[in-house]
């Protein structure tokens, strides 16, 4: 059984801050993974059919893939109100998960609007990304599906008509105008007596509360605020509540290129988010969400410097074994389906500085000190202090050779011009800071030397290409050479002229013999588009950086959120989907444009 492939902005987030799901235009819940974010999906018709779990409410009637009249959360919240306008009337449907006590329970929520309308709800559960088909029976009045360490209860209140049919479970209910039915779908584990129920009136209640509540916190009056508390509420949506990780995306697999090969998973947490992530979270207000986040980056990064990953689990897991999923075809056909990601096993030395850095920033930022947090940053100056000059698989995580990235040496740069900073404004803490002074400026005569290309006046990939990558556009960011200096502004002249298209831009060159050792090609990266905002902004092009950024506002869709690349050709989203690090250049072009930049 197949349906029509929605676009991926044709999705909406819902969530619990501990998992998320992904509710369609058509009113179908295609994602949903149970009880964490990286956790086996539930509903994977996102990457396969309906037959890999799925569960649709609409009006009867409506076809397959067949969107709803519009949409839009409520208030600043992740509560998705779709409404569907039909010949006898008018319905909403309220998704939500609200925060849990125990179990996650995903509620929706239909009511009458006018007229009389009649829906047809069909939930198809398969645990194990699509891959298993439970046992479902009835059982006190409810309905329980159980296969192995899974078991899910559904229920509506008022009951209504249920059945199963095809190995899935169907009901069909009308409603009036002001009339109200509630399905709660709660997941547990098997061998655990079932949950209390939750009133699902009252949880929405409350949640509506929490979400205001929290968003009240926000900081920012600047302009674009509508984007910029969109974006703020995605991060917190993103974020794992027990542990303050925030995971890249809240999906796997969903391609960088329709029908191709780029299909990685997402549902960790990169180190190399931390610094930007850290410095919009501070700037806005949410002094919590930063100090939780600051404490999964110590603890992550707490052992043997050597040891240091490039993503953990949201709990700080450091194996995350990469295996593919045969039964599922991949959305539009893109393949393999991957979880867990082998990236986590290579060398990115950028890594070791932007901890650095995001530690530097947590300091400066007047965040309470953590004594262990100069101890692990010594120790991880130790270890680039030995090893900066060797080459690495850089901060896009290619699979083909290591090479001398310009943006690792960078950041080399930024670890050591942080500790001479930190010393600088704290003498009394231990630290040689004469030779960090010296690492520093060995490391800046030799990016300066090696990684730029005096004939065409731009920094470039790796030392000896002629590639250029837009990780570059960083350089003024982070400080290693000022807005005003002739290589940076080459620089960013280069990377626009030639990784952008139709103003967006590509992280690096995919085309001929690629660097990445990947066969295809991808959209324009929009964390990188971002950043050209903000690389425009520092060397004084205030107007064509405005620009930039409402025409990346643009790519939002109906309901503010964005993927991690587009495709400018074609008009739609690709990559995973939401995508944190997307999420985060927004807030701090925004932040940037309002004169209000932390990043450093």
């Amino acid at each position: 059984m197949t349906h029509p492939t929605q676009a991926i902005e044709d999705y909406a987030l819902i969530g619990d801050l501990m998992t998320s799901g992904l509710v369609g235009r058509d009113g179908s819940i295609d994602w949903l993974c149970l009880p964490r974010f990286d956790s086996a999906a539930c509903f994977a018709a996102l990457l396969g059919d309906q037959e890999n779990g799925h569960w649709r409410i609409a009006p009867t009637g409506a076809a397959d893939g067949e969107p709803c009249t519009r949409r839009a959360y409520v208030d600043s919240s992740l509560i998705l109100e779709s409404y569907w306008e039909t010949p006898d009337g008018t319905v909403k449907v309220i998704d939500f998960m609200p925060q849990r006590d125990t179990a996650p329970d995903v509620m929706r929520i239909v009511e009458g609007v006018t007229g009389r309308v009649t829906l047809h709800s069909t939930l198809r559960l398969r645990f194990d990304y699509g891959h298993v088909v439970p046992w479902v029976r009835r059982s006190e009045g409810d309905r329980v599906a159980v296969a192995g360490p899974d078991s899910a209860w559904f229920r509506s209140e008022p009951p209504v008509r249920t059945w199963g049919e095809e190995n899935s479970t169907c009901s069909e209910f009308t409603v009036d105008a002001g009339e109200k039915v509630a399905f709660v779908l709660t997941w547990h584990p098997s061998h655990e007596p079932r949950p209390e129920p939750v009133d699902p009136y009252a949880a929405l209640e409350q949640s509506l509360a929490d979400w205001r509540a929290w968003s009240s916190q926000c900081h920012y009056e600047g302009p674009y605020k509508e984007a910029v508390t969109r974006s703020l509420i995605t991060l917190k949506g993103l974020t794992y509540a027990p542990t303050g990780g925030i995971v890249a995306a809240a999906t796997t697999s969903l391609p960088e290129e329709l029908g191709g090969v780029r299909n990685w998973d997402y549902r960790y947490c990169w180190l190399r988010d931390s610094t930007l992530t850290l410095g919009a979270l501070l700037a806005t207000g949410f002094l919590d969400e930063a100090r939780a986040w600051r404490a999964w980056l110590l603890r992550a990064a707490a052992g043997d410097p050597a040891d240091l990953q490039i993503m953990y689990g949201i709990a700080g897991e450091r194996r995350i074994p990469e295996t593919d999923l045969p039964w599922l075809r991949g959305y539009a056909s893109s393949a393999p389906v991957r979880v867990g990601n082998a990236a986590v096993d290579q060398l990115q030395l950028d890594v070791y500085g932007e901890v650095i850095d995001s530690l530097h920033l947590a300091r400066s930022s007047g965040l309470p000190a953590e004594r262990h947090a100069w101890r692990i940053q010594l120790a991880l100056l130790d270890f680039l202090e030995k090893n900066w000059r060797r080459p690495d698989e850089g901060l896009w995580e290619v699979r083909g050779p290591r090479r001398h990235f310009v943006h690792s040496k960078v950041m080399a740069w930024v670890a050591a011009d942080r500790a001479v900073r930190t010393i600088e404004r704290d003498p009394g803490i231990p630290g040689d800071v004469e030779r960090w002074r010296a690492i520093r400026d060995e490391v800046h005569a030799d990016v300066c030397e090696h990684g730029y290309d005096a004939e065409r006046g731009t920094f470039t990939q790796y030392y000896g290409s002629r590639e250029l990558d837009a990780a570059t556009l960083l350089i003024p960011r982070v400080g290693f050479l000022p807005p005003d200096d002739p290589r940076v502004i080459g620089t960013v002249d280069a990377v626009r002229a030639e990784l952008g298209g139709n103003g967006l831009v590509r992280r690096y060159t995919t085309e001929g013999p690629s660097v990445d050792g990947l066969p295809g090609d991808e959209g324009a990266f929009l964390a990188c588009s971002f950043w050209l905002v903000d690389a425009l902004h520092m060397t004084g092009r205030g107007k064509e950086a405005r620009e930039l950024f409402e025409r990346l506002l643009g790519v939002r869709n109906d309901v503010g959120l964005l993927a991690e690349e587009y495709d400018p050709v074609a008009g739609r989203q690709l990559g995973n989907f939401p995508q944190a690090f997307s999420h985060v250049g927004l807030v701090n072009s925004a932040l940037t444009l309002a004169g209000r930049d932390v990043a450093q």
